[in-house]
């Protein structure tokens, strides 16, 4: 879940501040590569010595439980709310240096594909006056040729037609 600047004020102390206030949107993108790349490593720096201190914090509540005396069981939330506070500005960082990235790449595979177009031997255009052409070419016929006349068949078809009649006759 994101944290609100006013909270961020809150938990954080002013040199801290004004450094996030850096990984917010209008800043960020102000921001040149090697900033940007510094401002990475300087809150990933804060955020772990955060993360440490509330570690230990956490380690030694949980000794003072163990013994006679009752240590609070949030002693430590100032100090995890400033790491995930500082996580989230890490990943802010990290997003906008990949997007930066991906950005570069893209332009440099769209400069590439440009140069292997431009390089290609593709053929001229065909010319636009009119020219012969070779026309239709006819297609071959795929009906078997008839044996024998029409006439032919019709008498031989009638002669069998009769036979058959002459034999159910009887």
């Amino acid at each position: 879940m994101t944290t609100s600047r006013k909270s961020e004020r809150r938990a954080l102390s002013q040199d801290e501040h004004e450094l996030i206030d850096r990984t917010h949107r209008p800043a960020l993108t102000a921001l040149k590569q090697d900033e940007l790349s510094q401002l990475i490593a300087l809150v990933r720096e804060r955020r772990d010595r955060a993360r440490d201190i509330a570690h230990r914090q956490r380690r030694q509540v949980r000794g003072k439980d163990r013994g006679k005396r009752a240590a609070p069981k949030n002693a430590d939330a100032g100090n995890r709310l400033k790491a995930a506070i500082l996580g989230e500005a890490l990943a802010r960082l990290s997003e906008e240096r990949s997007r930066r990235t991906a950005r570069s790449d893209l332009i440099a595979s769209a400069r590439k594909a440009l140069a292997l177009k431009r390089a290609a031997n593709r053929p001229s255009r065909p010319p636009s006056e009119r020219t012969a052409s070779t026309g239709m070419k006819p297609k071959p016929k795929k009906r078997a040729k008839r044996i024998g006349s029409a006439m032919e068949a019709g008498r031989v078809s009638q002669f069998v037609r009769d036979a058959q009649a002459k034999r159910d006759a009887r």
